[in-house]
């Protein structure tokens, strides 16, 4: 096997001027640095009580160097300021900004959807690098999206992930209740807040950066901890579907991110179709029209039968009445779109079409 070497990083801060503040928030502030021969670094600075979580910020993007969905360390150190009051990080600047910044021009619009297929696949490679190497995000929204010149003639951006301080590494014990912004975290959060994270975390997030492209709306629950995501124009059948399959009520029913890659919402961008809305048929509209909030018993929702029944003939079971499998079908069908309007409130009615 060869071995691959790799220049160290170094950024020669004696030479660094200060541009401007790119941002500010809870966790410290992004400064715009320039070196007179190497260009634009972004450094990032945090209290030194976070020092950990900056630490582990700068781990993870060296584990993915050179990753094209991972936004890059420009120093392999963790730099501590003067009288150790404060600590940071020196990374590549995104000239392009944030998908948060973006989203807030259209100023609640959509998104074109081809536009919003394209940066969803890039956010699921980054995703998918993660999760294999047994990393959770925690923490992903708009905002953690970064935008950098295009690559590819033609398309407008190359979206990488960023901001890994809440983070999940691998074998490490980490808590529901310890991921980021209420607003984009799965219902398991205010259910179980004392139970481990999983990788579904990301996907549910995902589901909700997806629908903030397309011009949504998060609403809260009641609990203050969930949030249902609303939509005022209609969207492609298959990006119903993908939503769905983000948005699925327990996490084990969650697509994986490398499942979501060979999504048709997904494919239909690499092969250059892009689909347009198509209404439903009246009589599957029907799934939508009861009441979006209906009340739910606790405990484990109920699967699927149709599928499994299916699955079933096909190992050798014998099915007695055909009949009550087509019947299963039609329930099992039913009972998707029932948790789609209970994970997802969509004013328009939808269907598979």
């Amino acid at each position: 096997m060869d071995i691959r070497y790799e220049e160290p990083l170094y950024v020669d801060e004696l030479s660094l001027q200060t541009v401007r503040v790119l941002g500010q928030g809870a966790f410290g502030s992004v400064t715009l640095k320039a070196h007179p021969g190497y260009g634009l670094y972004a450094k990032k600075t945090s209290s030194i009580r976070l020092k950990e979580n900056l630490k582990k910020e700068l781990r993870i993007m060296l584990n993915f160097r050179n990753h094209p969905r991972i936004v890059q360390a420009s120093s392999e150190h963790l730099h501590l300021g003067m009288f150790l009051k404060d600590c940071y990080i020196y990374m590549e600047y995104a000239s392009l900004g944030s998908l948060e910044e973006v989203i807030s021009s259209f100023r609640g619009k959509p998104l074109p959807e081809h536009v919003i297929g394209r940066t969803t696949r890039m956010i699921l490679q980054g995703l998918e690098a993660l999760h294999l190497d047994g990393y959770v995000h925690c923490d992903l929204k708009p905002d953690n999206i970064l935008l950098f010149p295009s690559t590819s003639f033609g398309e407008p951006w190359d979206a990488k992930l960023a901001d890994f301080g809440l983070s999940k590494e691998p074998n490490t014990y980490s808590v529901l209740k310890s991921a980021g912004t209420n607003m984009y975290m799965p219902p398991e959060v205010s259910e179980d807040p004392e139970g481990l994270i999983g990788q579904a975390l990301d996907i549910w997030s995902l589901g909700c950066v997806v629908f903030e492209m397309f011009g949504g709306k998060a609403m809260e629950m009641a609990t203050g901890v969930t949030y249902v995501w609303q939509l005022e124009q209609e969207i492609s059948p298959v990006a119903i579907d993908f939503l769905r399959q983000c948005h699925a009520w327990h996490p084990w029913n969650r697509a994986s991110a490398t499942e979501l890659l060979n999504h048709p919402f997904i494919m239909q961008r690499v092969s250059g179709r892009i689909l347009q809305p198509i209404s439903s048929p009246p009589e599957k509209r029907q799934y939508l029209e009861r009441p979006l909030f209906a009340s739910r018993a606790r405990g484990p929702l109920p699967t699927p039968i149709g599928p499994r029944r299916r699955q079933k003939e096909a190992q050798g079971s014998v099915v007695e009445d055909q009949s009550a499998v087509e019947n299963n079908d039609e329930a099992s069908e039913e009972w998707f779109m029932y948790e789609l309007c209970n994970s997802c409130y969509v004013k328009h009615r939808y269907g598979y079409g």
